[in-house]
């Protein structure tokens, strides 16, 4: 049966305004530099440079027009009509007329030659058949950016038939491989890590280690792999330092040939610190990126247009709709200004908060001052809220004495040591990086044998953890981290 209710809630949401500056706060400076730049462009009652004290003040005479009553706003204002003046000054317009404030720093990219077209570049400089052209085209295409080809023989058949309307065997296609494995970078269309060791040892000039490496290789590429040094020197009637010799020649191979291609295609990531932390006298000193400062002020022009219409006597509808159009925009440009200010504060003072609690690795440098923090820590001690602060930490970076670091990178778990202390797991991960570093790599540590030593240092880890710990420090099990020496 239906029934009606009333019923009350008590909800809290955000506002626009408010969801708007979370948005701010997460940006990272670059992104951030487009998003004013973008926000400049769209308002016109928004300009870069400083702003003056009396330019929020004018906007106050625009509360007679605030009550619009029943009257229908137009939606399309041609606000040239308000305008006594071209946005762009006359002087500009003059074609002899430039100076060096006009000309364009931007950094030029080049946009490079891709992988794949790098490769099929040098097919041109073989003599192929047509048939052989499209299937070695078509092999390139298939190559990942590592340079391996993950794909079946008989799956590239198929694909030739179906998609190139090209009939083909897989023995021709096996042949025209062997071409395409031919190009630079050596290796490049291998099917596997032990096909691409091999191509780079029989491009290169054949000496003595060099074969017996490609017969291990090709008869014993498990036992390599495991590392059983014992059964190599004992299967192919070698002495140790001859095995020495010829891993070292392996291990100049490169297992990832594609990663060896720049092509002038730069895809590194420019990473632009959002503060800076200086050490000055024995104290830390902490300044935000001027870049994360603009300034920014309200069009004097909208502004004076706004108080000329508020002192006009005979108001028309025209007149009133177009001032409430200007007046919307200098609200969103008096608020957007208002926004960056409150990132500014916002990041500085979590950014201040962070630096105080991890001061005496920033003193340092050692990442075993590592103090545990967690985002509640820092939350609490600058009253905002937890979200706020994971925001400010995903995605910013700090340029310290010691390298540019991610604020992320300094939230760790807390472990309790034998003396009950809290102890970051960071701390942690670097002595059990250094304990690896220090071990005879003739006979590695395990991973229960690591679990005693840092119970002899006061870490009590159980070896689940220790293993879970290194597989995060990218360190190989003990047997593949034996070395012959």
């Amino acid at each position: 049966m239906l029934k009606q209710s009333l019923q009350q809630k008590l909800q809290q949401k955000l506002s626009p305004q408010q969801i708007q500056l979370m948005k701010l706060i997460q940006l990272p400076t670059m992104a951030f530099e487009q998003k004013i730049s973008q926000e400049i462009e769209e308002n016109p009652a928004l300009e870069s440079g400083r702003e003056g004290n009396d330019e929020y003040d004018m906007m106050d005479s625009s509360n007679d027009f605030e009550d619009t009553g029943n009257e229908k706003i137009e939606t399309e204002i041609n606000i040239d009509e308000y305008l006594s003046d071209d946005e762009v000054p006359s002087y500009k317009l003059q074609v002899n007329n430039s100076s060096s404030d006009d000309d364009d720093y931007r950094i030029p990219f080049s946009g490079g030659t891709t992988f794949n077209q790098f490769l099929k570049n040098q097919l041109n400089t073989y003599h192929l058949t047509e048939q052989e052209s499209q299937i070695a085209e078509f092999i390139v295409g298939s190559i990942d950016d590592n340079g391996y080809l993950r794909r079946p023989i008989e799956d590239i058949v198929d694909d030739l038939a179906f998609s190139e309307n090209l009939f083909t065997t897989e023995d021709e296609v096996e042949k025209v491989l062997e071409i395409v494995q031919q190009l630079d970078p050596p290796g490049v269309g291998s099917r596997n890590l032990k096909e691409c060791l091999i191509i780079q040892l029989k491009q290169k000039t054949e000496t003595k280690d060099r074969l017996v490496a490609i017969d291990i290789l090709e008869n014993s590429f498990d036992i390599f792999v495991k590392k059983h040094y014992d059964k190599l020197i004992q299967k192919h009637n070698l002495t140790r330092e001859e095995l020495k010799r010829v891993i070292g020649e392996i291990e100049k191979l490169n297992p990832k040939p594609g990663g060896s291609f720049s092509g002038g295609n730069s895809n590194v990531e420019h990473i632009v610190p959002d503060f800076t932390i200086r050490i000055n006298d024995g104290e830390l000193d902490l300044s935000l990126n001027a870049r994360n400062a603009p300034e920014l002020k309200i069009s004097k022009d909208y502004s004076e247009m706004l108080q000329g219409y508020s002192e006009a006597k005979d108001k028309t509808k025209t007149q009133k709709d177009a001032v409430i159009f200007i007046k919307q925009k200098l609200d969103a440009a008096k608020w957007f200004i208002d926004a960056i200010k409150q990132r500014q504060q916002t990041l500085l003072f979590t950014m201040d908060a962070i630096m105080n609690h991890q001061k005496e690795y920033f003193l340092t440098g050692d990442e075993r001052n590592l103090k545990p923090m967690v985002l509640k820590d820092i939350a609490e001690k600058i009253g905002m809220d937890v979200s706020t602060v994971s925001r400010v930490a995903n995605s910013k970076y700090v340029d310290t004495p010691y390298g540019t670091k991610l604020l992320k990178d300094f939230f760790s778990e807390s472990l309790k040591n034998e003396k009950g202390e809290d102890v970051s797991t960071k701390e942690i991960k670097k002595i059990l990086e250094t304990v690896i570093e220090k071990e005879d790599k003739k006979n590695p540590l395990t991973d229960d044998k690591l679990s005693a030593l840092l119970k002899e240092k006061g870490y009590l880890l159980a070896r689940r953890t220790v293993a879970k710990y290194r597989e995060q420090l990218d360190i190989p099990v003990a047997r593949l981290r034996k070395q012959i020496l």
